[in-house]
C-alpha cells in the first residue's frame, strides 16, 4: 500500500466534513458539531483562510486528516502551528498514518520558521497520549485552557 500526504483542496470539502464528523463521533462529541460544508468552504478556502488541512491517502483512499493553523508565541517572537484535529479512520489506525501526518506537519512548521507545534488531547484518550509521548511530546499541564462560545462570547462582545 502506498501512503501519501497532500494539502486539502476545495474539492475535498465533503471529505473533510465527513472526517470531522468521524472525529466527533470518536471523541463522543458529535452533538457539538454545527459545521457545514458551506462554513468549511468559506473558512478553509474563502477570502480569508483561517486553517489548512492535510489529507492522508492510502491507495487513493482518504484514511485521515490534520487540520491546523498558525498561532504566535510572544516569548519566542515566532509563529507556531496549532494542530486542531488529527484523525485516522479506525480501520487504518496503528499503521503509521498519524505519525506520517505529524511528520509532515513538523516539516511545515520547520519550513515556515515556527518555534513550536502544539495541540490538546482529551484526558481519557490514553492511546493518543501514549502515541504523542512516544514522539517526544510533553504535556503542558501548568496551563488550563479556557473557552468562550455561544451566548457568553456574544455577551462579552456586547451583542
Amino acid at each position: 500500500m502506498t501512503l501519501g500526504i497532500r494539502p486539502g483542496e476545495l474539492a475535498d470539502v465533503p471529505l473533510i466534513a465527513e472526517l470531522i464528523r468521524g472525529l466527533a463521533r470518536y471523541e463522543k462529541l458529535g452533538h457539538e458539531v454545527t459545521m457545514t460544508e458551506e462554513k468549511l468552504t468559506d473558512t478553509l478556502f474563502g477570502e480569508h483562510r483561517y486553517a489548512e488541512t492535510l489529507i492522508a491517502e492510502e491507495d487513493a483512499q482518504a484514511v485521515g486528516f490534520a487540520l491546523f493553523f498558525h498561532n504566535f508565541s510572544t516569548f519566542l517572537a515566532q509563529p507556531g502551528i496549532y494542530l486542531e484535529d488529527l484523525y485516522v479512520v479506525p480501520e487504518h489506525r496503528g499503521g503509521g498514518i498519524g505519525r506520517a501526518l505529524l511528520e509532515r506537519l513538523a516539516q511545515i512548521a520547520v519550513d515556515r520558521g515556527c518555534g513550536r507545534l502544539e495541540w490538546a488531547v482529551l484526558d481519557w484518550n490514553q492511546d493518543a497520549i501514549r502515541f504523542y509521548e512516544r514522539l517526544g511530546a510533553k504535556p503542558n499541564s501548568d496551563w488550563t485552557v479556557y473557552r468562550l462560545t455561544g451566548e457568553p462570547l456574544r455577551a462579552l462582545a456586547g451583542e
